[in-house]
């Protein structure tokens, strides 16, 4: 039977006092029934594609999960203390001055699924918060153990804590840029390009940039200096205020600091930042204090430190050996000067208590080189008394800083082009291809066990 209605109404003209009626046409739903079909179709495929990329999606986070499993990062970690006794801490270096937490967040994510030990960041709130974002994201996904959050300070002028600075209105019209193609951390961005301004997770991201360097991302490496032809890069440094580090410190979501110093003779502005830390210093699990080679006077000079740290030192202490900073190319050769910092100070009976820990050039090629010295993962046994005695590794672990950075970063350099500023768990293809990658570099002072894990 076919279905029909039809509308009756009264209408009061303004102008008149009598009331006209009609009857409405009559109206057959069924001539709208093409309409709805084709709706109908719209709306299902849509609903389709969603369960289709959340099938693919749930698939691929499932072989994250596996892949984090299958090499066994949850059941294998020791705590990073253990780590650093039995000589396989694997500390993730943010960078001092690297301050973009969209990156910070994500490389912090798939760092901590691979199983470092320690994340290391510029000593600012928003940039702690972004680490611990990103190893509760992690944690989220699977619960692995949660490395420590160190923070870096310094205590003079130091290559870590500076940036590039230039006007790009004073740049010349014909000038081919070398620039922008030298910076390992895109923080140089020309021609009109502009990041956008977004939020994400709770998180400021960047801001518009008008051009220039974009001061989040710059992390002080220096490569633009030199190759700037009309030398209109300036370097502009900075030291960080103990006052204000203490206060973060005492938010209790650091877990360690490092002290960044040049090591020399002078050690009086190191004695006046630890001074000025006051007895913050009690909420820390470990202290490190990063310092270049400098030949005969090192020893010394860390022996005058450790004196000055003895007192207010009630957690484990280590020695960041920078070999080459800010350096970390792929290289076999980049890695050398931090193993021959290593060799130096592992031969030195009169230094003074703590781990010892490589950084500064450190790659995919550093642990070949300490197993060609006899040095990765080899322990000596201390007798502390007649009954007790300890065995700690000659060198406690590797930090991995540039080359950790630029491994995972090509990923999430992938993932802003396609998806623009977002959560590296919420694009689980990336995320797994990222984690490959942590992982072989992580896997290789971890020893995991699986097959591809060769970089």
């Amino acid at each position: 039977m076919a279905l029909k209605f039809s509308i009756n109404a009264t209408i009061s003209p303004p102008n008149q006092g009598k009331a006209l009626s009609f009857q409405a046409l009559v109206i057959n739903p069924f001539f709208f029934f093409p309409f709805f079909i084709y709706k109908f179709i719209i709306w299902f495929s849509r609903v389709m594609t969603v369960k289709v990329n959340y099938k693919n999606s749930s698939k691929t986070l499932k072989n994250v999960k596996n892949l984090v499993n299958k090499i066994g990062v949850p059941s294998i970690a020791p705590s990073p203390h253990e780590s650093l006794q039995k000589g396989n801490w694997v500390k993730l270096i943010c960078g001092a001055s690297f301050e973009d937490v969209v990156d910070i967040r994500n490389l912090s994510l798939v760092y901590t699924l691979a199983g470092v030990d320690c994340i290391d960041c510029a000593a600012d709130a928003s940039v702690v918060s972004a680490v611990n974002q990103g190893i509760e994201a992690a944690r989220e996904i699977l619960p692995v153990r949660r490395p420590w959050t160190m923070i870096s300070v310094n205590d003079d002028e130091d290559l870590h804590f500076r940036k590039a600075e230039f006007d790009p209105d004073d740049c010349p019209l014909d000038c081919s840029r070398p620039c922008e193609k030298a910076c390992p951390a895109d923080a140089i961005l020309l021609e009109g390009k502009k990041p956008t301004a977004e939020v994400a997770n709770g998180t400021d991201m960047l801001g518009e940039s008008k051009g220039g360097v974009i001061t989040e991302r710059c992390y002080g490496c220096g490569r633009c200096f030199p190759v700037c032809p009309y030398n209109k890069i300036r370097e502009v440094t900075y030291v960080r205020d103990a006052t204000a580090t203490a206060q973060l410190v005492k938010r209790n979501d650091v877990d360690a600091i490092e002290i960044h110093t040049s090591g020399s003779r002078q050690i009086t502005p190191f004695e006046e930042l630890w001074d000025g830390l006051g007895d913050s210093v009690r909420n820390l699990r470990l202290v490190a204090v990063s310092l270049p080679n400098n030949g005969e006077t090192t020893i010394p000079s860390m022996n005058k430190m450790y004196t000055i740290m003895e007192p207010r030192l009630s957690c484990f202490n280590l020695w960041q050996l920078d070999g080459r900073p800010m350096s970390g190319d792929i290289g076999r050769g980049a890695t050398r000067e931090s193993i021959a910092f290593a060799v130096q100070l592992v031969a030195a009976k009169d230094r003074p208590p703590g781990f010892l820990q490589l950084a500064g050039g450190t790659n995919a090629h550093t642990v070949a080189g300490l197993k060609r010295e006899g040095l990765f993962r080899k322990s000596i046994t201390k007798h502390l008394t007649d009954e007790k005695s300890t065995a700690n590794a000659l060198i406690g672990g590797i930090a991995y800083g540039g080359y950790a950075r630029k491994i995972v970063g090509r990923v999430l350099n992938s993932l802003q082009s396609q998806h623009g500023l977002a959560l590296i768990e919420d694009h689980p293809d990336h995320l797994l291809e990222a984690l490959q990658e942590a992982i072989a570099l992580v896997g290789t002072v971890k020893c995991y066990d699986d097959p591809f894990l060769t970089h």
